[in-house]
């Protein structure tokens, strides 16, 4: 009698290829994900210039007496966007936004202690080979690099400004998905560490158009935090329309030219909304173009999500623009970028076309 031994379809377990590596990575991509979404709130209750000190170590702690808070609203006095805007705050009203701006730092560090930690034990333990260690300590100099830049952006706001520049707030947020998208694609590593190939010979196109598109994405997340920086979501909130007209009529009102793309409210609403369209239709297109292709399931399925994610996307930024940005709208639409970038990847992760025939 001749037995038949069962296929397995798991990846065999290797220093490279671990599951429990893997959740713990996704784990991390999790908490990344909460930060973003913490960070907007920061951003929508004007709270980020309520903590004047950067102290990575006894900052973890919040004030433990009412000297300690008294003497950090004197410091939040100080600055021009208590003198402009808030003048008359009450202590009380500045625990609320210093407690948002706490909670933003005090998850940050939460992200390194995850991050470090496991890192440390899973080295130790042999479970990481010489190039995934190289390839996390490159994440943890990353996110080191992003606590560094977070108080770069906020010390900004310091001197003549009411508010954090907008070019740092972008380059800040543009960091935090890059490290995301980066522990994202080295997860999915470590749970297929050999994704499926799809048979049909177009899929090598297709991916080309995938990393095309993600490009799309990341480009539209990054302009929307130019909006978010400007305050720009505060105006124009009519759509399609703007003000009645489809280009608004300041578009190109500053000089030298190129400003208008990161300064000119008008201007950097207009091209976010432009963005926008284009990503979704971009995504619809692109899930058309692979129902044509005989793909592996997970890119198939992936580049449906993606559509949905999309559609679901733009529908919720309408609403954040014609509700005025209310902050739970807006909240959710920092989410749904990240979520439009996540399957991004899964398709372009999952999509690899067929290996080509040796010659004879």
């Amino acid at each position: 009698m001749t037995t038949t031994t069962p296929v397995s379809f798991a990846a065999p377990r290797t220093a490279s290829t671990d599951r429990a590596v893997g959740i713990w990575l996704l784990g991390c991509c999790a908490m990344i994900f909460a930060m973003a979404v913490i960070g907007a709130i920061t951003r929508l209750t004007e709270s980020g210039l309520s903590i004047m000190e950067w102290a990575p170590i006894s900052g973890a702690l919040p004030p433990l007496s009412t000297g300690e808070w008294q003497r950090l609203f004197d410091l939040y006095r100080q600055i021009p966007e208590y003198q402009q805007i808030n003048a008359g705050m009450s202590l009380a009203e500045f625990k609320t936004i210093f407690w948002w701006e706490y909670i933003h730092r005090l998850w940050g560090r939460l992200i390194g202690v995850v991050f470090a930690l496991p890192f440390l034990w899973f080295w130790w333990r042999g479970r990481l080979d010489r190039r995934m260690t190289m390839l996390l300590l490159i994440a943890l100099a990353l996110g080191g690099l992003q606590g560094l830049l977070g108080w770069f952006m906020v010390a900004s706001g310091f001197g003549d400004r009411t508010d954090v520049s907008q070019y740092r707030l972008v380059a800040h947020l543009g960091l935090a998905l890059a490290i995301y998208a980066y522990l994202f694609w080295l997860a999915l590593g470590q749970f297929w560490p050999r994704p499926e190939r799809s048979r049909d010979p177009g899929a090598a196109g297709l991916r080309r158009g995938a990393f095309a598109l993600l490009a799309l994405v990341a480009v539209t997340i990054l302009s929307g935090g130019f909006v978010a920086g400007l305050n720009a979501g505060l105006v124009y909130n009519t759509f399609p329309l703007m003000d009645g007209d489809l280009v608004p009529a300041g578009y190109g009102m500053l000089a030298p030219w190129p400003l208008n793309l990161f300064e000119n409210h008008a201007a950097v609403q207009f091209n976010h909304r432009l963005l926008a369209v284009a990503t979704v239709l971009a995504c619809l297109a692109i899930w058309l173009w692979s129902l044509r292709l005989d793909l592996a399931p997970a890119a198939q399925g992936g580049f449906a999500l993606l559509a949905i994610v999309a559609l679901l996307q733009l529908a919720l930024g309408i609403v954040t623009l014609l509700l005025v940005v209310p902050i739970w709208a807006a909240a959710l639409h920092q989410a749904g970028a990240i979520l439009v970038l996540t399957a991004a990847l899964w398709c372009l992760y999952h999509l690899r076309a067929r290996r080509k025939a040796a010659r004879a």
